[in-house]
This record gives C-alpha cells, structure tokens and sequence, in this order.
C-alpha cells in the first residue's frame, strides 16, 4: 500500500538550506544566477574576467561564532578581500591571475581556474559584523563573525489578586 497523498503524487521535495546561505550569493555579471536565465554556467568570452569556481564556502554555526572557510588555493592574501556591506552581509572576493604564456609552450592540459570570484552572505542578526576577522592559511580562508551573546529575559512574576 502506497502511502502518501490520494493523486498517488509525491510530496514536494524542499530544500534544506536557509535562506541566509544562499541570498545574494549569485550575483549579476557573473556565470550563474537569474540574469542569466540559466542554471548553467555562461562565460564571458574573455577568459581572464571569467570567474572561477575556486571559492567554495562553508558556513557553520557554534555557540560563539559564525565561521565561514573558504577554499582559494593557490591565492595570497593580497589577493583575497573580506568586506562588511551594510552592516550585515558578508563579502569574500578575489582574483587569480593567468599564468604567463610563452610563445614556445605546448600545453597539453589547461584546468586550473583563473579570474575573479565574489560570494556574499547576509549575517544573522545576531552577529557582530565590527569584530570580524579573517585568517588564511594553505589556501584556506577562515572568517569569524563572533555572536552576540544570547539576551536572558527578564521574567518578573506578577501576583494573582482575588
């Protein structure tokens, strides 16, 4: 016996992530989102300005902070940028040049990634955007957002007349 709704139909599926995780994180100008009308990827036919897929970000939550690492191998420091907007959202961006050609160079396989990558997160209201910081080390990006500690109430009890 199925079980299940009467049309025999399955549920809607919904995914799992908050909505934090994912707004602003694909933005206009770059190879995926909605000005592109398209789940698939679109590059710009310049290579060098084509944004590469090198800044995969994890996002988790302890009870003091909120840590975001990125993976940006290959990228100093001087190259990766960690900035506030707003108060409340999270950008992490950067660039990766191309490797010099010489004109006597045969390659035989091209697959590291080059170009400019942005990823945005809003911050929960609870987080503490002016005591942010940020480390890197072997191609790993770490930004901590510490959190506001959460406020007790304050319960008075009220006595019952009559």
């Amino acid at each position: 016996m199925r079980k299940g709704n009467s049309s025999g139909a399955q549920p809607e599926r919904r995914s799992q992530v908050p909505p934090s995780l994912t707004d602003g994180v694909c933005l206009s100008g770059f190879p995926f989102g909605p000005s592109s009308g398209s789940l698939f990827p679109r590059f710009p036919s310049d290579s060098e300005t084509a944004a590469f897929a090198g800044a995969r970000v994890d996002w988790k939550e302890t009870p003091e902070a909120h840590v975001f690492t990125a993976d940006v191998p290959g990228l100093k420091k001087e190259e990766v940028k960690v900035e506030v907007e707003d108060g409340n959202v999270l950008q992490i961006s950067g660039e990766s040049s191309k490797e010099q050609e010489e004109k006597n160079d045969r390659w035989h396989r091209v697959e590291r990634s080059s170009g400019r990558f942005l990823r945005r997160f809003r911050l929960p209201e609870n987080a503490k955007a002016e005591q942010i910081k940020a480390s890197m080390e072997n191609g790993v990006l770490t930004v901590t957002v510490p959190k506001e500690e959460a406020k007790k109430l304050d319960v008075k009890p009220v006595q019952i007349t009559g």
